[in-house]
């Protein structure tokens, strides 16, 4: 004889299940930014929250979103 766990009921107000969506990362001109494979660097153009052109010192790279590598400074 096997007993099956009963499932696990879960609340919605619930804060360990609730879905987490992380807010979108928005980059303006100027801002000074830290990315994990490149490091500091400095926004030098924006284009409609798609992309961020970056200059890292002594490379500019192009930041495709959701920039998950990517924290503002």
């Amino acid at each position: 004889m096997t007993k099956s766990a009963a499932p696990k009921r879960h609340l919605p107000t619930s804060p360990f299940k609730a879905p987490v969506t992380p807010a979108p990362k928005h980059f303006a001109m100027g801002d000074q930014v830290t990315h994990d494979m490149y490091g500091l660097g400095r926004v030098v153009g924006v284009e409609d929250g798609n992309a961020v052109l970056v200059d890292f010192g002594s490379t500019q790279m192009r930041i495709l979103s959701p920039y998950a590598k990517m924290t503002k400074l």
